[in-house]
């Protein structure tokens, strides 16, 4: 069979329902097996990137598992594991497990396959809706104030996904210790979202893998561009303009010559992810909410990255942790060019 991005004829967009719930949206495959779901849509594959954006296999396999439990059942935690590169020109199977059904907590487990290969395996767990449920307001939080409405806030050139964001803030960022810093993003899907509250679960996990093993780069100022930073004068004009740019949105500053001596990123790839959600029922992932990052640790090739996300009301909505593989490129040994 040729590649082909989704099992199924691609169904025209849904104009009733925002962006992200359409490209989140799975649909069951009974002729198969029992919960069994796969893609309905072609997965966003990011430029330069190893395989498919890992956010939306966290979140379709959240939809998946959402169809198997109850309604008033919401997820309250999901632990990840990134296995294999996923590809956008092959469907995906999410194959759904009914581990345990209780009377306030349901277990499922969920592996993303491709070509009969797993990708991606999780677990959640979901936890029957209680209405009136709290949350800790934290206002220290909110040096930002969120953009204001009908305000344009991206580069052209960054497209039009599902989300939109701020230029990211690093605090602390002259600190010479990586743990004292943090980086803060508004973000908010576009659009209104109509699925009620299990479809603003699933945004949130989508948008909670952005930029996320990226703080690495953003608080240990590593260089993250496939040219060294001295060749920057000589790129042309408008590679320039956009290098420049996109420095300047992830916080890095204002002139990308300052990374020159810096280390450079060799590879960058998430291995797990977990996602507690505190208060279900007030996410609204299509009002803006506040990511807030740090990197406790990093050795060994490895790093930690910490996010928690608030309301605009200063809510705790979750808290997300990854692990990522970090490795520096190797120093061009003296009289040999590089390879770049």
């Amino acid at each position: 069979m040729d590649d082909r991005p989704t099992l199924l004829r691609l169904p025209p967009d849904d104009p009733n329902k925002a962006p992200i719930e359409n490209a989140l949206e799975v649909t069951e495959l009974a002729v198969l097996g029992p919960n069994i779901f796969t893609n309905a849509r072609r997965i966003w594959h990011p430029p330069g990137a190893r395989g498919i954006y890992g956010g939306t296999v966290i979140a379709m396999c959240l939809a998946a598992a959402q169809r198997t439990v109850p309604a008033d059942f919401l997820v309250h935690s999901c632990h990840c594991y990134f296995l294999l590169a996923g590809s956008a020109s092959q469907p995906i199977l999410f194959h759904v497990e009914q581990v345990r059904d209780g009377r306030s907590f349901a277990t499922r487990t969920v592996q993303a396959r491709q070509r009969g290969r797993c990708i991606f395996t999780t677990t959640i767990s979901f936890v029957k809706d209680v209405e009136g449920e709290g949350g800790d307001a934290d206002p220290g939080a909110f040096a930002l104030q969120p953009p204001a409405p009908g305000s344009d806030v991206e580069p052209g050139f960054m497209g039009l996904g599902p989300f939109m964001g701020t230029p990211i803030t690093v605090v602390n960022r002259d600190s010479p210790k990586a743990e004292d810093k943090k980086t803060r993003q508004w973000v908010r899907a576009r659009g209104t979202i109509a699925g009620g509250p299990a479809a603003h679960l699933a945004a949130l996990a989508y948008v909670s893998d952005s930029y996320f093993i990226g703080t690495v780069t953003r608080l240990h100022r590593l260089w993250r561009f496939p040219f060294p930073p001295e060749r920057f004068d000589a790129l042309p004009p408008e590679t320039r303009d956009k290098v420049a740019t996109l420095h300047r949105w992830e916080g890095m500053g204002d002139d990308p010559r300052d990374m020159v001596g810096r280390p450079s990123i060799g590879m960058m790839v998430s291995l797990d992810h977990t996602i507690y959600f505190h208060a279900p029922r007030r996410v609204k992932a299509d009002e803006w909410m506040l990511s807030e990052m740090e990197s406790p640790w990093a050795a060994d090739g490895r790093a930690v990255v910490m996010q928690k996300i608030f309301a605009k009301d200063g809510t705790l909505l979750a808290t997300c942790v990854q692990e990522g593989l970090v490795r520096l490129q190797k120093p061009t040994q003296p009289g040999k060019e590089s390879k770049m």
